[in-house]
Formats: structure tokens, C-alpha cells, sequence
């Protein structure tokens, strides 16, 4: 198999009565409203018929398109009768404003956007100032030629290492990077997932994965799709995650496996109980960033093992922390396994001996480290050089590794906190701050401090219902200074009304203030710092 359409028709000859996309439904949602599933011989027989529009339109191997479908199923059906004909897919977050979808439409040169009718209008500005004339498909009248492509097809067949998807990163920081994914990483990703066992063991044709994540990302778009294409398997794809009818969806879709990010098991854990929670049929959740104080307390609720896992877009591939003892009241995620390998270093990229924090870096095994991997940053060669220094990719993620090869997340490198000589992890505090029952959500951050050169500040959402206070600050401060050395507590607190965040919810720090904004000066930041002592 070359391509992800390959594995598809592969998959389909073997299972045609198979599910293979599901949504569930949901009366508020604008489409599929009553819910719908597909079969491998009836997505088939739809990716054909898309396949012949965009031929006969003139697209071929080397073109890009752009596509802004939500979480609709069926831009898997565009995105396999594109891969077949060489085509790259560039999926758009519908989250994005008119100045982000302008970067990402310039950056990507994408011959042609295909959207929903409501979101037209705001593409179509888009196109207009795009420097390169972008055409623009309606997807509800999707069936007859469209716009023909700027530049024309590279002759050849699509290959192995044929772009398959420009995926921009979250962005936390900066213009977000297009991640260039081959046919061989979208095939690798997939492969790996099955391969994983332990408590990750996929069932041939049996499983149905419930995955609530965009698919503008890997997670959802590459990750558990490919799993499920090349097993046999059906992916339920809801329009995002609903904490009021999660365990409904769940349980009427006969999903065997659901996928979480960190903001979902406290959400989950927050709703009263209902009569779908323990009605599923669900094997295991996979996922990242679960806290170690709720996990134990989720799997005893819910019935089923939550396995906690690292991968990035730019990787492709997982660890997974998939066999027991699992430590789930640690931060551990698991051991590389198969052909992936990982290091731990200093800012020099020296090994760290075991339990010291450092940088993670990880490659594939044999004579090519970056087989499976991205293939680049689109139209940033630097910084793909930058990332594979030394021949190894570097993660950017703070981990320590004990003596059996465990490795445990830490903290994003850039989420550090280095007070009066301390290191301190910002997603330690966190973890502790949203076990508070008032805490919606929280992000931790460094603030300047005079004397001791760093300062840590929670900038927190507070529960629908609950007021903030200088009492309600000072209530926090004492639950997490019971809980954390005294130089981790946050020396200040800040209550907003809400946080930045990405497509998959990850938290945009650095939107949270303006470049030149000193958060100790914005009204209602409260100073504990005096209040910062050891304990006896």
C-alpha cells in the first residue's frame, strides 16, 4: 500500500458491511441532527463519486485543498478521493477569525476551499484578499466540476511519500506551522495504534472509537481514522465535546473506545450521575493530560482504564503508558515501543541521568530517523533543521525518565517557572488548582518578581455560579499551598471571565495579556506572596 486510499479500498473489499464513519446524534446540531452511520461500501461508493468531480475539474497529485466542514464525517469521504488522485487536504478550524484563515490560505497556496454554505460568505473575503486568485465550492452543491486548479498536476502517481495533509500546529505561541504529512505517516500512525496491545489491544473489525477531538487535528484526523481504517474499525465523530451528553452519545453509538484531552475526565467527573455512565460498552480511553488526583477516581466511576499517552503532530506515532502497573496517580506516560526511541537531555543535548528533568527527544530506530515522521514545516526549512538537530527531533516537552525507561511528562520547556533558583512546572500547579471545586479552569504563568527574579500567578475561571473575591482567592491559596511546597503556591491570583484557547482546547497563554501587559497591574490581581512560607 502507497496511500491512504490504497488502505482504504484494501479495508473496504474486506469489510464492506463494516460502520466505518458514525456521528451521533444531536438535535442541536445543524446537520445529521438524528444522527447517521456509513458503511465501508457506501463511503466506497462516495469516494468515487467525489473522486470523478475533482478529475474531471482538473486536480491532481501536487494540487492542495482547503476544506472548513466542521466536524462533518464527511470530509473523510474528500479527504480519501483526494488522497487517490494526489491531492494534499488542508483542513481549516472553524474556530478560525478572517486574518487567521488569510495566513493559512496564503501560506498553503491551496488551489481551491470547499465549505459549508453558512461559512461562505466568510471565506469568500477571504479569497478576495488572498494574493493568488482562491476559488471557492459550496459543499451542499457539491456534484458538478469544480473551479479548475491553478497550477497544473506533477505528473507520476501518488507515492508513499506523497503530501498527503497540511496540518497547522495549535499556535500557542506565534503563526501556527503547517506540519507537511505523507501517505507514509498517515499509514505509520495508524499501523502503530494497532500494534500498541497491552491495554490498547484493537480487535479486527470489532472496535468503534468515539472521538470528540477536531479534525483539523492529528488525533482525530490521522490517529485514531487510521487505526480504524486499516482494522476494520468505525470512527463516531460528534461536532465537538459535549459534557451534558457525552455518556448518551457514547453509549448509542456502541463506541468501544473514546479519546479524551486533560479537560475532559474533570468535566465528566463534574456532572451528576446518569443512567448511560456504566450503560457503555467501552474498553478503554486514550489520551493525555488526565490529573493524577482524578484518575483513579474516573476509572472507579466510569468502569474503564483511561491510558495516558505523548505524541505530537509533527511525530505521528505515540508513547503510551499501555501496560500494568500503569501509575495512575503519577504523571507517567509510558515507554517508547516498536521503532520509536527516546532520549532524555540537558539544554546542551547531553543525557540526564535517570529522575533528573530534561528535554525529551525522540527518532525512529535504523537509518532513517525521521521515517514515519513529518516531513517538514512547510516553507520553513530553518526550523525543521532546528527541530532535528543532531538527528533527533526535539519535542520541547520538560520529562524526567526513572530506571525502567518510564518517562514522566513534566511540563512544556516553555512553561517553566524558575523562581529564586527553582524549577517549577506549571501544569503541577495547575493540576492541583483544578481539583478545586470552584476552579473551571485555570493557567498558570510566570510574572515578573523583583527579589526572586520569577513569580508564579493562576489566572482561573471560576464555576458557573461561583463570585470572585479577595475570600474566594485567599480559599484558593490555602487549598494549594496545603497541597504543594510553598515555592510552588501561586504567589498570585487572578480571576478572569474566560481563556484563549486553541481548536483542542489547549489554553493560548501567551493571548492572555498583551506583549507589553504586566498582570500584577490588572484589578482583582491579588498578592499572596507574603503569604509564601515553608512549612514547619
Amino acid at each position: 500500500m502507497n496511500t491512504v486510499y490504497d488502505a482504504f479500498c484494501k479495508t473496504a473489499a474486506k469489510f464492506p458491511a463494516n460502520a466505518f464513519l458514525c456521528a451521533p446524534a444531536y438535535e442541536k446540531r445543524s446537520y445529521h441532527q438524528g444522527g447517521i452511520e456509513f458503511t465501508y461500501a457506501q463511503a466506497a461508493s462516495e469516494v468515487e463519486r467525489i473522486k470523478a468531480v475533482y478529475e474531471a475539474s482538473g486536480f491532481g497529485h501536487g494540487n492542495r485543498i482547503a476544506f472548513l466542514l466542521e466536524n462533518r464525517p464527511e470530509y473523510f469521504f474528500h479527504m480519501l478521493a483526494a488522497n487517490a488522485l494526489g491531492v494534499s487536504v488542508v483542513p481549516i478550524n472553524p474556530d478560525y477569525l478572517h486574518d487567521e484563515m488569510l495566513y493559512q490560505m496564503d501560506h498553503s497556496d491551496a488551489d481551491l476551499v470547499v465549505t459549508i454554505r453558512e461559512r461562505a460568505r466568510d471565506i469568500q473575503a477571504v479569497a478576495n484578499e488572498r494574493k493568488k486568485p482562491l476559488p471557492v465550492a459550496i459543499f451542499e452543491d457539491f456534484g458538478s466540476r469544480m473551479p479548475r486548479p491553478g497550477p497544473a498536476p506533477v505528473p507520476g502517481a501518488p507515492g508513499l511519500l506523497s503530501e498527503a495533509s497540511l496540518l497547522y500546529t495549535s499556535g500557542t505561541t506565534g503563526r501556527p506551522k503547517a506540519c507537511i504529512l505523507t501517505n507514509d505517516y498517515y499509514l505509520t500512525s495508524g499501523q502503530a495504534y494497532i500494534d500498541y496491545g497491552g491495554a490498547l489491544t484493537i480487535r479486527e473489525g470489532e472496535e468503534r472509537v468515539y472521538n470528540p477531538l477536531p479534525l483539523f487535528h492529528m488525533n482525530a484526523a490521522t490517529v485514531s481514522f487510521m487505526c480504524m481504517l486499516l482494522s476494520g474499525g468505525c470512527q463516531i465523530v460528534p461536532d465537538r465535546f459535549h459534557p451534558t451528553t457525552w455518556w448518551q452519545e457514547v453509549t448509542e453509538t456502541r463506541a468501544t473506545i473514546i479519546h479524551y484531552l486533560g479537560v475532559v475526565p474533570p468535566m465528566l467527573l463534574n456532572q451528576p450521575k446518569n443512567e448511560f455512565e456504566r450503560a457503555h460498552s467501552v474498553r478503554f480511553g486514550i489520551g493525555a493530560g488526565d490529573e493524577p488526583e482524578l484518575h483513579g477516581i474516573f476509572e472507579e466511576r466510569y468502569g474503564f482504564p483511561l491510558v495516558e499517552v505523548w505524541g505530537m503532530s509533527e511525530t505521528g506515532r505515540l508513547i503510551c503508558n499501555n501496560f500494568e502497573p500503569r501509575q495512575i496517580h503519577t504523571r507517567a506516560f509510558g515507554r517508547p515501543s516498536g521503532d520509536l526511541e527516546a532520549r532524555v537531555v540537558d539544554d546542551q543535548d547531553n543525557d540526564v541521568p535517570a529522575g533528573i528533568e530534561g528535554e525529551m527527544l525522540v527518532r525512529c530506530k535504523g537509518d532513517d530517523p525521521r521515517r514515519g515522521f513529518f516531513a517538514g514545516y512547510l516553507k520553513n526549512e530553518a526550523a525543521t533543521e532546528e527541530a532535528w538537530k543532531g538527528g533527533w527531533f526535539h519535542t520541547g516537552d520538560t520529562v524526567r525518565q526513572d530506571e525502567s525507561g518510564m518517562l514522566y511528562f513534566v511540563d512544556r520547556k516553555k512553561n517553566i517557572i524558575r523562581r529564586s533558583g527553582e524549577n517549577i512546572a506549571a501544569a503541577e500547579v495547575e493540576a492541583v488548582l483544578q481539583t478545586h471545586d470552584d476552579v473551571a479552569k485555570v493557567a498558570v504563568i510566570a510574572v515578573k518578581d523583583e527579589l526572586r527574579e520569577e513569580e508564579v500567578m493562576a489566572c482561573i475561571v471560576l464555576m458557573e455560579g461561583i463570585e470572585a473575591s479577595k475570600d474566594r482567592a485567599e480559599e484558593i491559596f490555602t487549598y494549594s499551598n496545603d497541597k504543594l511546597a510553598y515555592f510552588k503556591t501561586p504567589g498570585w491570583i487572578l480571576f478572569l471571565d474566560d481563556l484563549p484557547t486553541t481548536g483542542t482546547q489547549k489554553i493560548q497563554k501567551t493571548r492572555i495579556f498583551g506583549p507589553d501587559a504586566d498582570p500584577r497591574e490588572r484589578p482583582g490581581a491579588y498578592d499572596f506572596r507574603t503569604n509564601k512560607r515553608k512549612k514547619k
